[in-house]
């Protein structure tokens, strides 16, 4: 799957590559609207949120930080 990762996403300071990993291993997916939140591991172990849109060549990541606990439940 092709992502690209847009300046937004990068407002808390996630590196591109925890971004990557959290996207190439989520564990839990929520979909609201256009706008699908994934839940995985960055590259330590440490679970952060990213939002995505999908677009016609694969996705957009729009938003990325720490896993909030309404995501953890």
């Amino acid at each position: 799957m092709n992502a690209r990762i847009l300046a937004s996403a990068r407002k808390h300071g996630i590196a591109d590559e925890d971004i990557l990993h959290a996207f190439r291993n989520a564990i839990f997916e929520v979909t609201d609207d256009d706008i699908m939140m994934l839940i995985g591991p960055n590259r330590h172990g440490n679970l952060i949120e990213i939002a995505l849109i999908r677009v016609e060549n694969g996705f957009l990541i729009i938003h990325a930080m720490q896993a909030r606990k309404k995501y953890l439940k």
